[in-house]
Parts: structure tokens; sequence; C-alpha cells
């Protein structure tokens, strides 16, 4: 084993020459000189042949056994020779340690890089500090640098949307379906940003999405013979709001049958009570005032977008408000309450209340609840009470499945349905037969998806289209306009599964930066740990 030198030590295989080492109580101080060949001009190429003058340099260097190393590096600065260029002087670089423009040496910059992917910005500082290397989490954000696109698109692509902040600004993510890496990032999902970046990157065949028409358009511009490939999931997700949406709109049916169904229980002599009115929650008192504010602008000529940024909504949700009855609207906030502790026990307290004419107390009718399994507290039956004597009792609801409840039923197969689900499908089906033909054509288009039958897909939306409710011939409606690429997904292995679990990751990219990154710094993470 030779014995190597400190300049081998230091510099190895760099060219430079080692002149003096110092050691100071902090640092250790290397003083060196350039020694390479005559460089070439960065702007002409031609080779240097004369020397300008000549200047010290210190780029910071990684620290040596826990010690700061201080780097003092003579370089020369050289004519350049050649009349027609425009750079008459410029200094030599040595390879591997320095270059133009930046004050730390190549090693450093390395490490620098390092701790930024691994680390970002605040962290890395933090090491910087206890690793004793001079740098702010700008300097080390600034070293991150996105990975090369590929020239060609992959043959298979999944095309998906991404929130910067949700109901504001979006972005388009790019993946490669067959290999599940992100090829790209784009700064929003409009239709020319898609479709110039289709022409830019030329090869694709297959491309999964999701029912974004902004997609379709770029697709059939700038790559008309690429097959378009609806997603399975998404259109499983629109069949479900369909089925919601019908069970929506039948409710009534369900609560005339229960209604019909139900004997009344034998009641001693009613009493005068005051009509019963619906309690000032927060969320019915909220449901007015909003109510009110949407019609208010409304009539005043506001747009749908203008109501939405003045009240801080949605613009579905000023839409529904704007469309919807003031009273369906205070029905359904009624219906999202959640059913108290007392439900089931409110029949009971209303007789006893009737029996005794008002003229009992909530501790008396808090034990009898008890014995009958009531596991609640005592004030709770005492609201009660002092709620039926003031005539303000919220009616006794009925026991009838929420909509989404019964679209969960329909959804799931039917061997992951208990016995008491299966029962209370089945009394809904009974009762409903817009929402019996709704189950039929969702379970039969849920068998299409899973089970991959696109041939049989003409047939399903004829028959949606002849005698379904309107939501489901909507849908429908929906499918045929975009037939082939649905035929497709109903028909091919490909789907857009790992392009939506790419948009949680960049979800959670964006959590850990606090929501404070840039679009280029976010594109740079996202591809770095693909």
């Amino acid at each position: 084993m030779g014995v190597c030198s400190l300049e081998d030590v230091l510099f190895p295989k760099i060219d430079v020459r080692l002149e003096r080492v110092a050691f100071t109580p902090e640092s250790l101080v290397v003083s060196a000189v350039a020694c390479g060949p005559a460089p070439r001009c960065p702007a002409c190429r031609s080779r240097a042949c004369r020397v300008h003058s000549s200047y010290e340099r210190g780029p910071s260097e990684r620290p040596l056994t826990g010690v700061k190393l201080q780097i003092r590096l003579r370089v020369r600065r050289f004519f350049c020779d050649r009349s027609s260029c425009a750079k008459k002087t410029f200094v030599e670089q040595v390879n591997g340690l320095s270059e133009r423009y930046r004050r730390s040496s190549l090693g450093t910059k390395e490490w620098l890089r390092a701790i930024a992917v691994e680390l970002d910005g605040r962290a890395g500082e933090r090491l910087c500090q206890q690793l004793r290397l001079a740098a702010g989490r700008s300097k080390l954000l600034e070293l991150l640098e996105a990975p090369r696109v590929p020239e060609r698109s992959p043959r298979v692509l999944g095309v998906d949307e991404f929130a910067f902040r949700r109901g504001c600004t979006y972005g388009t993510v790019l993946v490669d379906v067959e290999v599940g890496r992100v090829v790209d990032v784009l700064p929003d999902r409009t239709s020319e940003t898609f479709a110039d970046w289709l022409r830019a990157h030329p090869g694709v065949e297959i491309v999964c999405r999701d029912r974004a028409t902004a997609y379709t358009r770029a697709v059939k511009e700038a790559a008309p013979h690429a097959l378009e490939v609806a997603d399975r999931w998404h259109l499983l997700q629109n069949l479900s709001a369909a089925v919601e949406k019908t069970c929506h709109q039948h409710r009534d049916c369900l609560r005339k049958s229960i209604e019909h169904e139900s004997p009344a229980p034998p009641e001693p002599p009613p009493m005068d009570l005051p009509p019963p009115s619906l309690p000032p929650t927060q969320i019915i008192e909220r449901t007015r005032h909003r109510h009110e504010d949407v019609r208010r602008l409304v009539d005043a000529g506001w747009t749908i977008s203008a109501i939405g940024r003045r009240l801080n909504l949605d613009r579905k949700t000023v839409r529904r408000f704007r469309d919807t009855d003031l009273d369906v609207m205070l029905a359904s906030a009624r219906e999202r309450r959640p059913a108290s502790v007392l439900e089931p026990f409110k029949p009971y307290l209303n007789a006893r209340f009737i029996e005794t004419s008002g003229q009992v107390s909530g501790s008396r009718l808090f034990l009898e609840v008890r014995e009958r399994g009531y596991r609640g507290s005592r004030q709770v039956v005492r609201k009660h009470l002092a709620a039926l004597r003031a005539g303000t009792a919220e009616p006794i609801r009925a026991d009838i499945p929420s909509p989404r409840k019964i679209t969960s039923w329909i959804m799931r197969p039917r061997e992951s349905l208990t016995d008491s689900q299966n029962e209370r499908l089945l009394e809904v089906r009974l009762a409903c037969p817009d929402i019996t033909r709704a189950c039929d054509l969702a379970r039969c288009f849920a068998d299409l998806v899973r089970n991959q039958r696109g041939h049989l897909l003409h047939d399903w939306i004829r028959q949606a289209e002849q005698d379904a409710p309107k939501p489901m011939s909507g849908f429908a409606g929906f499918l045929r306009r975009d037939l082939d690429a649905v035929t497709a997904g109903l028909t091919l292995p490909w789907s857009s599964g790992v392009v939506e679990g790419h948009v949680n990751r960049i979800k959670t990219i964006k959590r850990a930066m606090y929501g404070r990154a840039s679009f280029r710094l976010l594109r740079i993470r996202v591809l770095m740990r693909t």
C-alpha cells in the first residue's frame, strides 16, 4: 500500500498544486494554485494562449474530520485572442473543484443537493448547521433540478388533474401506466397545454383518462390516432351519483310506504298542543340565511361565480341553493342531522306525555326509558319534555334509510351485504318501482365493469334510455356520447388507478410543504420521488 501525500488527499486527480497549509483553532486553511492546461473560451471554444492576470478565490469546501476547511485557490484569467468573440477575458475553472458563478466546490454542491433531495429546505438548513456547511433553505432549494423528461411519450399514458388550491387552480399529472412512473407535471388543466405536450412528445398509443372534456379535446386534436380509455372507477362513481340522486328524488315513496304499513299505536284522547315547527338548530338557521343571501344576489343579477366568491361557496353549492326551494333545503338539512340517542324512545315519551296531560316530571320519564334500554343522560330527556310543553318538539322521524345508505347497498356486491341489509333493501325495492329499476340497472352495469363485458354496453344503454329514471337515463346519455372510450374501458385492462395513486402522493407532498411550494418546486419533488 503506497503512501499518499496531503495533496492527493485534499485534491485527488485535480489539477492544482498545494502551496501551504495553515492550522487555526477554528479551521484548516489550504492555499493552492491551479496548474492545469490552458482552458478554452466558454463563448467561442478557442484555446487561450495568453494570461491576463490571476486572483484568489475562496470556494467553500466540506469539513475535514469535523474541522472547517478553507480553500484559497489562485486561478488565472486568460485573454481570448479571437477578434470575433465578444468575450475578451475569462477565468479558468478547475475540473472537479470549481465552476462559474459558484462560491462552493463541486463536492460541497453534491452534498447540499443530496441534503435538499432528502430533507427539502428548513430541515436541510438545520442539518447543514450541524455539519458546518454554509447553506440556507433558499440555496438548498435552488440546487434541486427536475429530471429530464423523455422526448417520446410512453405508449400507455395516464392523465388526471390535481388541485393546487381546491376550487381555484388545478394542474395536470402525466403517468406512464405500464411502468407506474410520473412522466411530467403541467401547470394547468387546459386542453391547449396538454395538446402542446402531446405534440412535443409523440408516440402515445393509449390514453387513460376520466370524464374531463378538456383532455378529450386535446387527444383528438394532437393525437387523433390514440385510443382513449375511460377509467372504470370514475364510471362507477358517476353511476353511484345517478343512483343516489334517484333515491333522493323518491324519498316520498319510502315515507308514504312506511306510514301506510306502520299501524297507528293506540293513544289516549289527544290534548291541544301548539303546531310543531323545525327547531332553530344551527344547520337549519345557516341553511335559511344562506338561501336568502343566494336568492338576493341572484335577483340582483349576480353570476354564480361572483356569488361563490362573495359568499365563499363552491359553484355547485350556489347552483343548488339557486335552483332548490327553501322547504326542500330545510328538509334536507333536517335529514342530515345525526339521529339522537333518544330517537328510539321518543314515541314512548310522547305517548306518556299525552297520557298524563303533560303533568309528568323529566326524572320520572328518565327512569322509565332507562328500564327500556336508554343509555343517554337525564338532561336530554328533560330537554325533549320541555320541547313538548313548548310545542317546538321535532316530529318523530320515520325509519327511512338515507339515499347514500341505499346507494351503498345497491353498489356493493350482493354477497357483501348482511341479512338485515338485504331485508332493508328489499323493503326499499318493494316501496318504489323507480328505485327498483335503478337498482337493477346499476347492478347490471357494475357487473359489466367488474367482468369487463364491454360488448354488452350498447344493450345496457338502450335499456336505460327507454324506461329508466331520469338520473339513470342521463348517465346512459353520457355513456353514449363517450361510447368508444367507455367501451375500451370495459374491455381493455388499462385504467387510471395508478394515476389516482400519484394524485394522492402529490397531495401528501403538498401537505409536507405547507402549501408554500411554487409550481417549479412541486414539479421537481413529484418527478424526483417517483
